[in-house]
């Protein structure tokens, strides 16, 4: 096992399913962990439980929405007054949403800014953080639900088309491309202290997709006494989080802690960075250009 004890670790949307798991895990091999959740009372109970289980006092919470980008930005304001570097950023949030297309706070589709457009901003924001960590990882919890998609970079917040299940078989599209591009562009800065890979958790019991409402939740509802425990879904973030035999791995997409493939005709070099380009547009940052 590796030795964590001490890494400033940060995990978002860690108030229940496999961020939960992850969070309490992490803390229990002696990480320093930091919670980043929307909601302060299931944030303060979920420290308090994981505290409980593992009697390591540091626990700490921050709170955003990340599908507000002001939030985000707040929320990397604090982490940088508070802490004096990041060890390990998991990019665990990820909501589907509802059969009616919503907008956020920016004006920008739900599921886009939640699950692509804020994690986005937040590891841009928090990049200096990681650099100052001997060996940073950014782990970001995508989905073999890429297969379900129908990506298009001319119609991103799918003004013209909505569907709630292509939509975040989309984002998590877009979070493979994003951590294919992120390794790419760290290499090509020179920094080779910060790694980023991405996975498939497995087909996990939580209560994901509940707000869909509809057909996808009723199949969803079926499905779920078949699913694997949060448990096994944390597995493979935890593995990426902390496995020596990847410290030196970056830009894969992993799924039962194994390399895994990624079979989408959409995901190519231009694609990656043609998303990139985007992505900095509507989050208005400039990241590793």
């Amino acid at each position: 096992m590796a030795d964590i004890q001490g890494k400033l670790i940060l995990v978002t949307g860690a108030t229940s399913g496999i961020g939960e798991v992850t969070a309490r895990e992490l803390a229990r091999q002696g990480a320093h962990v930091i919670i980043l959740a929307r909601n302060r009372q299931k944030a303060e109970r979920t420290r308090q439980e994981i505290i409980a289980t593992t009697g390591n006092q540091q626990v700490d919470v921050v709170l955003a929405d990340l599908s507000v980008m002001q939030q985000v930005r707040d929320v990397a304001a604090q982490l940088h007054d508070k802490y004096p570097r990041l060890d390990v950023l998991v990019n665990n949030a990820g909501l589907m949403f509802g059969a009616e297309r919503e907008l956020s706070a920016d004006g920008y589709e739900m599921t886009l800014a939640t699950n692509h457009l804020g994690p986005f901003l937040l590891t841009s924001l928090l990049l200096d953080l990681l650099q100052k960590s001997p060996a940073a990882r950014i782990v970001n919890v995508a989905s073999m639900a890429y297969r379900f998609s129908k990506p298009t970079l001319d119609d991103l917040q799918s003004e013209r088309e909505y569907s709630p299940v292509w939509e975040y078989g989309n984002t998590k599209l877009w979070n493979i491309m994003f951590t294919q591009e992120l390794a790419q562009r760290l290499r090509a800065h020179g920094i080779t202290n910060v790694t980023t890979n991405c996975l498939h958790p497995g087909a996990v019991a939580t209560g994901y997709g509940q707000q869909t409402g509809g057909f996808v939740g009723f199949a969803l509802g079926l499905a779920r006494p078949f699913m694997i425990s949060p448990e096994k879904g944390a597995q493979t973030s935890l593995f990426l989080a902390t496995d020596p035999s990847v410290a030196n791995v970056s830009g894969g997409f992993f799924s039962k802690k194994k390399p895994e493939p990624v079979k989408s005709s959409f995901n190519t070099p231009a694609n990656n960075k043609r998303l990139w380009k985007i992505s900095e547009q509507l989050t208005k940052t400039n990241f590793l250009d």
